[in-house]
């Protein structure tokens, strides 16, 4: 009877396990959970009919990094403890490559593909089931799976002109993109801060082009900078070595040599491609820069001659060539320019820079390659056989798909990885924006605005990982774990927003495996987050974890311990105060407290209505954002600042009922180096009714500016049930500026009414 009941124990705790969803990432597309487990030993050997075989070598290698055993290759074939490893003939010519099955018996394992790249995603599965601890045998959940990615571009982006990272790093790079079945690789290898590539027919590039004297510290407002020398690059043994590195672990690498823009720092080192001359210096500044190539003959030869030993290097099918951020200033005031235009019978420097791409795409066509660039291509006319990566939000990919161009979604609401992740607050430097885990594991590469036909033109997406705030390695990880993993199930297909939850514990059980591997990432994802929402009384506090029941806060300002309140449902805020929070677990803190005041006034929670809405990349909270009861911090516009980039901001607030109101407050934000500038003027109105408007005051850029963007207007006490706050945008960047001839953008926050 006592065997019995053990048995019975046995039984439905290897079915409870089997229930539960093993911490796979990305999910595979067909999963079987089984009730039994295989039993790896010291006695397993990997079969497979060609022992050189890198798949074979690559499990072997990692199974002993992960448990310490130590396995035998073989191509004799067993039918017991064995992991086959299997190429099965195609039927067809049209074979998925990235296609895999994965069996897990009692007796054996076996991972079929029709080539090797599934192979590799099979053995990565795989070792994602088994445990990361030494020990003399290992149990493994039995299971079967069907599995193949729904993207043909699932890429991941790094930056390496803003900070140069070394060789074994690049690697380590590739290894997680690997890790993540990923399999494009985006190496932006030259900028205005550095060109890192090594061009034997110019050696100046990498001995003048490859290092600064200083760079840009903190944030770019403060204007700070060290005078530190940096740089580096690469040598075109150390790209061999790279490319090799990475088609051995299927992942294709795509080069960006940046043109027209961006290349102060090739300029720095040959002036005469430029319309001025120069002297230039490699950039310590971040942000857009004046100087740029100028379309002569002499510099599309060096262009030419560039790409042909890039061409050498990297046997890509696509090979990025920029196109983004390229101010005209420089073109509208060149006699060669201008020259140009008209023998050309181009009508502005926009159809410049589109005769400046489609020259360089016909020399890459000529070499059977093809070009992409950043969605500012699209400007002037699309090159013919041009792809586009659509950073500016989805427009750009839209407007390609519709053309028949191929896409990759890039935008910076959902994949910029040098984005926040956590409370701003309490995240190190980082550019802007606000992109937690969530919101990357929310993105849908497809707009809906795209028939099934045009879809198809979706290659797919990649995180874009920017380093003016990234200087060493480990900020790199930090800023790329855990969202990378999120991005991955996104374009493997098998990503559902609606159960986030359970990804997040998955995603957890991924951390132990970081620590065990010495990756640096990033825990938000315990953070306390928070989320405001309208309430009769005032706003209503949600804070979010986890588990929300380990949740403890203070509200007068203390520091929350085991002890405090322990938080159950929303905080009503009803009054001006300072909230805490902090996640405990254990008994011990897992996160940096978070904080937040709170500043009540007559405006808050109230209902508001835009008539424009604010850019998908700065736009969590919608319009409440700006009656939240919460100022945004100047130095870190994440999620606490509405952003419109083209748009005037055109607010109406219902008070619910009518007031006596004498001061209405917004702030507004400068960051020219960011394109962001105070608003031209900006008109504040009340209303009785909601239809008929009083102008109160209307207050000029000169003087929002003089006030620091924090405007205050104080008027004779009048009766209102309506206000109104019109921002209007500043429009164009004028010349000399960074991002001369672009919209400007338009940032706002909180407003307040007593």
């Amino acid at each position: 009877m006592k065997f019995r009941i053990l048995s019975l124990l046995l039984a439905f705790s290897i079915l409870g396990f089997a229930q539960q969803k093993l911490p796979l990432i990305p999910m595979p597309k067909n999963i079987e959970y089984q009730t039994e487990f295989f039993i790896l030993n010291s006695k397993t050997v990997i079969q497979i009919a060609d022992v050189s075989s890198f798949e074979a070598l690559f499990l072997k290698e990692n199974i002993k990094a992960q448990t310490g055993l130590e396995l035998k290759i073989t191509s004799k074939a067993t039918s017991k403890n064995a992991i086959q490893l299997e190429i099965q003939a195609a039927n067809s010519q049209e074979v998925n490559k990235e296609r895999y099955a994965l069996s897990i018996d009692a007796n054996k394992i076996n991972i079929a593909a029709f080539a090797n790249q599934g192979l590799f995603y099979g053995v990565q599965t795989l070792l994602q089931n088994i445990p990361y601890e030494n020990a003399k045998s290992a149990k493994i959940p039995t299971l079967k799976i069907t599995d193949e990615p729904k993207f043909k571009w699932r890429g991941m982006h790094l930056d390496v002109g803003r900070h140069f990272f070394p060789k074994e790093f690049i690697k380590k790079y590739i290894d997680y993109i690997a890790m993540y079945k990923m399999n494009t690789f985006h190496w932006h290898l030259t900028e205005d801060q550095g060109w890192r590539i090594e061009i034997k027919k110019y050696p100046k590039l990498t001995e003048v082009g490859a290092w600064r004297t200083g760079s840009m510290i903190e944030h770019y407002n403060d204007q700070k900078y060290d005078t530190i020398r940096h740089g580096g690059f690469y040598t075109q043994e150390d790209v061999k070595e790279i490319v090799a590195y990475a088609q051995k672990r299927h992942i294709t690498i795509v080069p960006e040599i940046e043109m027209p823009g961006h290349s102060q720092a090739a300029l720095a080192a040959y002036p005469e491609f430029s319309c001025t001359g120069g002297p230039f210096e490699v950039a310590k500044i971040w942000g857009v820069l004046e100087d740029v190539y100028c379309p002569k003959e002499e510099t599309f030869a060096f262009l030419e001659d560039v790409l042909t030993e890039v061409l050498a290097l990297f046997p890509s099918e696509y090979i990025h060539i920029g196109g983004d951020e390229c101010p005209k200033t420089r073109w509208k005031n060149c006699s060669h320019c201008q020259k140009l235009m008209k023998v050309k019978g181009l009508k502005d420097e926009h159809e410049l820079q589109s005769y400046f791409i489609q020259r360089i795409e016909k020399f890459l066509n000529s070499k059977g390659r093809k070009i992409i660039g950043w969605d500012e291509i699209l400007e002037g006319g699309l090159a013919p056989n041009a792809a586009v990566m659509s950073w500016r939000g989805t427009e750009g990919g839209i407007t390609a798909a519709k053309e028949k161009h191929f896409a990759v979604m890039t935008p910076g609401s959902h994949v910029y990885f040098d984005h926040y992740q956590g409370e701003p607050k309490n995240e190190p430097i980082a550019i802007g924006g606000y992109t937690p885990l969530e919101k990357v594991y929310a993105f849908n590469p497809i707009p809906d605005e795209l028939t099934r036909e045009e879809a198809n033109y979706i290659l797919g997406a990649q995180a874009n990982v920017w380093t003016e705030y990234l200087p060493t390695t480990q900020q790199v990880e930090y800023m790329i774990m855990p969202r990378m993993a999120a991005l991955s199930e996104v374009l493997w297909g098998t990503s559902n927003p609606e159960n986030y939850k359970e990804f997040e514990k998955r995603i957890i059980k991924h951390f132990e495996f970081y620590d065990k591997k010495g990756i640096n990432y990033s825990k938000s994802i315990f953070e306390v987050t928070s989320a405001v929402h309208p309430n009769d009384k005032g706003v209503a506090f949600e804070l979010k974890s986890p588990n929300p029941s380990g949740i403890r806060y203070t509200t007068d300002g203390s520091e929350p311990i085991l002890s405090s309140s322990s938080y159950t449902n929303p905080i009503v805020i009803t009054e001006n105060k300072t909230v805490k929070a902090n996640y405990f677990e254990e008994g011990k803190a897992k996160s940096a407290t978070i904080e937040q005041e709170f500043f009540i006034n007559k405006s808050t929670g109230k209902n508001i209505k835009l008539v424009n809405p604010p850019h998908e990349n700065y736009s969590i909270g919608g319009s409440f954002t700006l009656v939240d009861g919460m100022r945004g911090n100047p130095s870190k516009y994440g999620r606490d600042w509405l952003g419109f980039w083209g748009k005037d901001m055109n607010a109406t607030i219902d008070l619910g009922t009518t007031e006596t109101i004498s001061k209405i407050q917004i702030n507004t934000l400068l960051g020219e180096g960011s394109w962001i500038y105070f608003p031209k003027e900006i008109q504040f109105l009340v209303s009785s009714d909601g239809e008929n408007f009083k102008t109160i005051q209307t207050v000029s850029q000169k003087e929002v500016a003089a006030k620091g963007g924090k405007i205050e207007v104080n008027f004779p006490k009048t009766n209102a049930k309506y206000v109104k706050v019109i921002a209007i945008k500043n429009g164009i960047i004028p010349e000399g500026m960074p991002g001369a001839g672009s919209q400007s953008w338009l940032f706002v926050d909180e407003i307040s009414v007593e």
